[in-house]
């Protein structure tokens, strides 16, 4: 299936206030500005995202750079699509391309800038991370296979995310009580000790693995019934 002929599927809680936002904003955007320009504003504002949660060791208050940075993020990364589309410059072969290497770049970024700083264990946002990279990979095999290039799961899209990190920040910084919420654990001998993010990093590892493990049993049920067995001579 040519990547070009994949329809997208987008169905998350924001979608129909979010898309009528993007294209007056695309509209607006002065000629000199272009979908690599707005895909390089998503990269600076990933990096600012996880330089954000860095800093929040020195200050807990850095974690409003982090919630700019991801306003950038979105900014960029949902505009550079719907520029090209409202000014009739699609590049199907060339923006498929940039598009996922690229986010693949910027959620290096955040979720490893939010490992290195004392919010959150390295190991569990790299365990999320290779679960989302898992869907991702899942995204682009059926816009290939089946022609849908499915942008959300559960009502839960980029946006929602981006919103709800934005929400953790804010009552990060609003409350100091959650900076406090600390639980010390024992596994195979090991201490461990986790915080508040360590547990939010749980919660969004479970959703992203039952989001995984929902959609593969589904896609191969459809492939199967697609592609049935062969009968045997």
């Amino acid at each position: 299936m040519d990547t070009m002929q994949a329809q997208r599927i987008q169905t998350s809680v924001l979608n129909a206030a979010e898309r009528k936002l993007l294209i007056w904003l695309a509209e607006r955007q002065p000629s000199w500005m272009t979908s690599d320009i707005l895909t390089l504003i998503g990269t600076v504002g990933a990096a600012i995202t996880g330089l954000g949660f860095m800093l929040s060791d020195l200050d807990i208050r850095w974690l409003w750079l982090s919630s700019f940075g991801l306003l950038v993020n979105w900014y960029g990364d949902s505009l550079d699509g719907t520029l090209a589309r409202v000014r009739n410059a699609q590049r199907p072969l060339y923006g498929y391309y940039i598009d996922h290497t690229v986010d693949c770049i910027n959620e290096s970024l955040m979720f490893i800038g939010a490992g290195l700083s004392q919010l959150v264990r390295l190991d569990l946002t790299l365990f999320a991370y290779i679960i989302y990279l898992f869907l991702t990979i899942n995204v682009s095999i059926n816009a290939h296979l089946k022609g849908e290039f499915k942008l959300t799961y559960a009502k839960m899209g980029p946006t929602e995310f981006r919103l709800l990190m934005v929400i953790v920040n804010t009552l990060m910084i609003s409350i100091p009580a959650i900076q406090a919420v600390s639980c010390s654990l024992s596994i195979c001998g090991h201490p461990i000790v986790l915080k508040a993010f360590d547990f939010l990093a749980l919660v969004i590892i479970l959703v992203l693995m039952l989001m995984y493990i929902c959609t593969i049993l589904s896609d191969a049920a459809h492939y199967a019934k697609a592609d049935p067995p062969k009968d045997r001579p």
